[in-house]
C-alpha cells in the first residue's frame, strides 16, 4: 500500500510559477512510477507528466512540455512538479499517482494508487 498526499497549490498570477509536492508513504518508493495528472470542472483527468522509478524517464503532456518539470527524491519519498509560465488553461485539481512498475505510463487507469489532489487556480 501506497499513500500520497499533494501540497503546494494555490493561487497565482498567469506568468507565475509553483511547485507542487507528493510524499509517499512506504518503504519501496523508488520501486514505483509516479505521475501527476489534472483534473478542471466538467472535464476528465488528463495526464500531465511521469517519471520513472528511478528518474530516468521522464514524458510530458504536449500542453506542459517546456514549462512543467516532474522530478522526484526517492531518498524522501517525494515527487515534485515545477510548474512555470502558468496559464489560466492549467486552473485544475492536479492529483499525484503512483503504480508499481519500471516503465513511464500515461494512462490513469494504470496508475493504482492515488492523492487527494490539491488545487492550483491561475489567474489571467
Amino acid at each position: 500500500q501506497v499513500q500520497l498526499v499533494e501540497s503546494g497549490g494555490g493561487l497565482v498570477q498567469a506568468g507565475g510559477s509553483l511547485r507542487l509536492s507528493c510524499a509517499a508513504s512506504g518503504r519501496t518508493f523508488s520501486s514505483y512510477a509516479m505521475g501527476w495528472f489534472r483534473q478542471a470542472p466538467g472535464k476528465e483527468r488528463e495526464f500531465v507528466a511521469t517519471i520513472s522509478w528511478s528518474g530516468g524517464s521522464t514524458y510530458y503532456a504536449d500542453s506542459v512540455k517546456g514549462r512543467f518539470t516532474i522530478s522526484r527524491d526517492n531518498a524522501k519519498n517525494t515527487v515534485y512538479l515545477q510548474m512555470n509560465s502558468l496559464k489560466p488553461e492549467d486552473t485544475a485539481v492536479y492529483y499525484c499517482a503512483a503504480v508499481l512498475h519500471t516503465k513511464v505510463l500515461v494512462r490513469a487507469w494504470e496508475y493504482d494508487y492515488w492523492g487527494q489532489g490539491t488545487q492550483v487556480t491561475v489567474s489571467s
